[in-house]
């Protein structure tokens, strides 16, 4: 499983459109074949500042939606709204405590 981090940064006018944009695709991405969990994270002190954290079955997955018309459609959509540049991780769970 691929655990995928992206941080994102918004004009702070565009926040509400960005909203937007992602409540009318999460469902799609969502169920998009590989990905197995989708949420959507704001920091605590920046309120300008967005998380999307999403598990993916395997890179491929994760490679085959990246390389999808859904994510270009998703993603320019998105990308016009940011104040700063887009980071992402790939990452794999080491140690997960309940």
């Amino acid at each position: 499983m691929i655990i995928r981090i992206v941080k994102m940064g918004f004009v702070p006018e565009e926040i509400d459109n960005f909203l937007a944009v992602f409540d009318a695709s999460k469902e799609k991405i969502r169920h998009f074949e590989g990905c197995t969990h989708l949420q959507l994270l704001r920091d605590e002190h920046h309120s300008h500042q967005f998380f999307t954290y999403s598990h993916w079955k395997s890179e491929e997955a994760l490679n085959k939606y990246r390389h999808s018309a859904l994510f270009k459609e998703v993603w320019a959509e998105t990308k016009s709204k940011f104040n700063q540049k887009p980071e992402a991780w790939s990452v794999h769970e080491v140690v997960h405590v309940k």
